[in-house]
């Protein structure tokens, strides 16, 4: 049986996602149908498809009462919406069906939950709770357990939050299905907890995979844990970061933890820490590995301090475009899905071009478009790239290859508010070129530097008909430039 509340909201979205031109939504890039979204949910393969859930609010373009919303693909470019999966209509969710993730069992889909509801202690006051909860389906409808909640915050070691304990992922090894949540620990700082189970209702504590010890921000959310080569990767979106260098920015982000694992004693060995992507809209990532074994990361194209989104629109929410992960030499490299290519268009290419001071190339233009550029060493002193570009508007992309340090900025992109407009990383040439494969749409930028081994991500609200493309540098660079557009 289908509730009211869940009814409703897919009433809403079917009528209202239709009165949304296609001309106004990302060419290539996922976007909420209507309302707000944020974090991908249930990321997961399922019946020879690969489903993509996502936190959702279809009634206005600001976070609400958070349902789950549902499309799937075939191949991480091209999606389908489907009805809304879940809304919050039974008392351990009356407060919102938060984050979580997806898994198949028997031929069915089983989606693991966060549930909120609001407790009234002895006293009268009301606390918020956060427990998990479990609906299974066929791919479209879904049924809530009876037992829910099925995992509670009194199974967390003593002095763990009962309040901040949300986003369960899951996945199946050998026969048993595991989870990680996210929670807090008594000194207030994140950690993740591993619980497992035969039969997905009844759970049991394995152990406490990291903890945060207000190192890497407050609260841990999102997490998720992969093999990638030959280590295992934890990965989290923690709350209230503090800015460390170049690597991590202040607010809300992601990071690797990248370690070893010790199955038998549900050990985690922490080894390094590697921050996901340096740009302005990144959060709560999540993965799957797809039935030819890549894994593939998705992440939310937003930041919670910047509600970014061109002015009159009535969607909010993105996601970057899919990533595959690989590890070379200890760090994780991230690239676009080569499904991707499949899209491309009009080739435009120039090679051994000689750039120096301000240029404009026939055929570079456009907001929907895969661009390479290869940087090769010269003498120059600053090199600059002027995207989504008129008279009034544009957003750069420069790179000091004295300091080795690549910059977006997106100052003059058409905001309006006072967000944070520009974000940096530390990009080292290698055999003395720098290469830059840049995808545009019609609201963002995402850099990808070096084949992958760092990754910036940004929002632009600029107005569409800005679609020029200039070069700007100081000195003299030889540089191989390839475009393509990209279209569905």
């Amino acid at each position: 049986m289908i509730s009211e509340t869940l009814k409703k909201a897919r009433e809403y979205e079917k009528r209202e996602q239709s009165k949304i031109p296609e001309a106004e939504r990302p060419a290539y890039h996922f976007s909420v149908p209507v309302g707000w979204m944020n974090d991908p949910n249930g990321f997961s393969g399922y019946q020879g498809e690969y489903h993509l859930f996502y936190q959702y609010h279809p009634y206005g373009t600001d976070w609400n009462s958070m349902h789950w919303g549902h499309a799937k693909t075939r191949d991480f470019v091209a999606w389908e919406y489907l009805p809304a999966a879940l809304a919050p209509d039974k008392p351990y969710d009356a407060a919102g069906v938060f984050s979580g993730g997806a898994v198949e069992k028997d031929g069915r889909q089983a989606l693991l939950y966060t549930g909120v509801s609001e407790e009234v202690l002895p006293d009268g006051s009301k606390q918020v709770r956060q427990n998990q909860c479990l609906a299974v389906g066929d791919g479209l409808d879904y049924e809530k357990d009876g037992a829910n909640p099925v995992i509670t915050a009194d199974q967390l070691p003593p002095g763990s939050s009962l309040e901040d304990f949300r986003d369960p992922k899951v996945w199946k090894e050998d026969e048993t299905f595991y989870t990680v949540v996210g929670s807090r620990a008594e000194d207030g700082s994140g950690q993740v907890a591993l619980f497992s189970s035969e039969d997905l209702k009844h759970w049991k504590f394995c152990s406490i995979l990291d903890r945060c010890e207000n190192r890497y921000g407050k609260m841990w959310e999102c997490p998720d844990f992969f093999r990638l080569g030959n280590s295992q990767i934890l990965m989290v979106s923690p709350q209230d970061m503090m800015a460390e260098g170049l690597e991590f920015h202040n607010g809300n982000g992601v990071v690797y933890l990248i370690g070893d694992y010790e199955k038998e004693q549900f050990r985690f060995h922490r080894k390094a820490v590697q921050s996901p992507d340096y740009g302005l809209d990144f959060y709560a990532a999540q993965t799957l590995e797809t039935s030819d074994g890549r894994r593939i990361l998705i992440g939310w194209m937003k930041s919670w301090d910047a509600n970014l989104f061109p002015e009159g629109f009535r969607w909010n929410g993105m996601m970057t475009v899919p990533r595959e992960l690989s590890l070379k030499n200890g760090r994780i490299y991230a690239t676009p899905v080569r499904e991707l290519e499949r899209y491309r268009r009009n080739e435009v290419s120039y090679r051994d071009l000689a750039l120096s001071g301000n240029m404009e190339l026939p055929g570079l233009r456009g907001r929907t478009a895969d661009i390479t550029v290869e940087l090769k060493e010269e003498s120059y002193e600053c090199f600059r790239m002027l995207v989504a570009q008129n008279q009034r508007f544009r957003s750069e992309i420069i790179y000091d290859p004295k300091k080795e340090i690549l910059t977006f900025d997106r100052t003059y992109s058409g905001l309006r508010r006072d967000f944070a407009c520009r974000r940096s990383m530390a990009v080292k040439a290698r055999d003395g070129r720098v290469s830059l494969r840049i995808l545009l749409d019609r609201y963002s930028v995402e850099i990808f530097v070096n084949g992958g081994e760092s990754v910036l991500t940004a929002i632009i609200p600029t107005p569409q008909e800005a679609d020029g493309i200039l070069f700007e540098v100081q000195g003299k660079v030889k540089a191989d430039i390839v475009k393509y557009e990209l279209a569905q």
